[in-house]
């Protein structure tokens, strides 16, 4: 079984999240999906949770934005209106809900839009990872939860990049911890492979932008995984590496746009 998780740039509209949903019918395995907020298409747009930090702070063009773009993909896509969800986001903000809550919507609208293309449920982020009242990420209870959470399932898609404290409340991982949403969602199913698709080819030798066309990377231990994280590579969230290294997961890093490419695993 693989788990798959597509981050922002693969889902930044209808032509990457219907090559999404190819990736995803074309292998049986993949029965569950971790998805990241919708990214930008362009260099002029603006990443949804980029957005909804604006909105939260009381930008109202940067709010319609949010309403405009999913409103716009689910008629692309031919989906349900998911107008009433975005309608129950407003509400929500109205009464003053916390700013990782609103935050974190990018990831929820997402899921529910790539759950109807699916077919699969859908999955909160609040059902895998858990946090301490102050915030604070709790490994092994997050493990335990996301264990006998992800029982009830036999496929679905996962709302990544959040979890809930002790009060129900939702809290955010770091920029870019839908990666361990992910990882997490592998560690408690004994996934066979994660697979991480985002909008380079795995790892490379040099910097593109430095060196022209580095050879690609096809083989990395976790420990050098981990090492390129913290040095500054920014294909993978640095705490993606803990889960799948508990269990011995294999991790492999893909390229939405060139789903044939192995990648680095």
């Amino acid at each position: 079984m693989i788990v798959c998780k597509f981050g922002g740039s693969s889902l930044s509209c209808r032509e990457s999240i219907e090559r999404v949903a190819e990736i995803v019918r074309s292998n049986d395995a993949r029965r569950f999906v971790v998805v990241s907020a919708m990214g930008r298409a362009s260099p002029k747009e603006e990443k949804i949770t980029d957005l909804l930090i604006k909105a939260y702070n009381g930008d109202e063009i940067a709010r319609e934005e949010v309403r405009f773009r999913h409103e716009k993909l689910c008629r692309e896509l031919s989906l349900p209106s998911i107008t009433d969800e975005l309608d129950r986001i407003d509400e929500a903000f109205k009464k003053g809900c916390g700013f990782d809550y609103f935050v974190s919507r990018g990831e929820y609208l997402m899921a529910k839009i790539i759950s109807g293309l699916l077919g699969m449920p859908f999955i909160d982020g609040t059902e895998i990872a858990a946090f301490s009242d102050e915030g604070r990420w709790l490994i092994k209870e997050t493990f335990v939860k996301a264990t006998e959470n992800l029982k009830k399932y036999d496929c679905g898609v996962i709302a990544g990049f959040y979890g809930e404290d002790g009060f129900g409340r939702v809290r955010l991982f770091d920029r870019g911890g839908s990666d361990i949403s992910g990882a997490v969602a592998a560690y408690a199913l004994d996934a066979d492979l994660y697979e991480n698709w985002t909008d380079v080819s795995g790892f490379l030798m040099a910097d593109p932008r430095i060196v022209d066309d580095p050879a690609p990377i096809r083989h990395l231990t976790y420990g050098e995984l981990r090492e390129l994280s913290y040095i500054g590579a920014q294909v993978l969230h640095e705490g993606t590496i803990f889960p799948v290294r508990e269990k011995n997961i294999p991790l492999n890093i893909r390229n939405t746009n060139e789903p044939e490419h192995p990648g680095t695993t």
